[in-house]
């Protein structure tokens, strides 16, 4: 068989290289490709601002979580139409050095839906990147509004060694596990964990009212110190 006649089983089969190079740089489609990969990005962000379970919300990190799904949308783009780009590009990103510690475990599941988002959106796979992105908000938000109804906090209880026993009573009271006791002169300090249902904190007057009790503080606790 000739060469020629190759080439053409080549170009029937696979088409021409060029003409799909151009067809997938097309500005409609990076357009469409980056458009997608927004709004993935805009539900993420709206998701992570309205149901994060975390100590403290950082709007920066909410606004990197929008943007990587965009600038990884692009970036498949790009490494998808040329295999020496492709190749530069990990050469570039084994040099990067990310030195921004993510405290919470979960900070990380956001970071990787941002980029599945992303990388789904780039490879021009629209249904795949709205349909995983929707699915995954329903269930992280299903999951978020169980657990709401019952939140755990840290009490913190201050008070005279005279009120040991009274303190012990209305300990018995409630569920809780000891998490610390501190005992300095003539007071004794203790840090238990309880759980909270519907933002009930009637207990914490319950406690203030015993006769010695210096103070009693009350804070969320979701299992990290940060």
């Amino acid at each position: 068989m000739e060469i020629t006649e190759q080439a053409d089983i080549l170009r029937y089969f696979f088409g021409n290289p060029q003409m799909q190079l151009l067809d997938e740089l097309q500005p409609t489609n990076v357009l469409a490709a980056l458009s997608v990969a927004a709004l993935c990005g805009f539900v993420i962000f709206l998701v992570y601002r309205f149901f994060n379970r975390g100590v403290l919300y950082s709007e920066n990190f909410n606004l990197l979580i929008m943007l990587v799904a965009v600038v990884t949308s692009f970036v498949i783009i790009t490494i998808g139409t040329n295999l020496v780009l492709t190749l530069g590009m990990v050469g570039a990103l084994s040099i990067v050095r990310f030195r921004a510690a993510v405290k919470d475990p979960l900070d990380v599941g956001f970071l990787f839906w941002s980029v599945a988002a992303g990388m789904t959106a780039g490879a021009r796979l629209y249904t795949v990147a709205l349909i995983g992105t929707a699915f995954l908000a329903i269930l992280y938000i299903a999951f978020t509004l169980i657990r709401f109804d019952k939140r755990a906090f840290l009490m913190i209880v201050r008070y005279s060694n005279a009120a040991e026993a009274a303190v012990s009573a209305e300990l018995g009271k409630i569920r809780h596990k000891l998490k610390n006791k501190t005992a300095t002169g003539d007071f004794t300090e203790i840090t238990v964990e309880v759980k909270v249902r519907r933002n009930d904190t009637s207990f914490v007057e319950t406690f203030r009212q015993v006769k010695n009790v210096d103070n009693v503080v009350l804070v969320e606790y979701t299992g990290d110190y940060a």
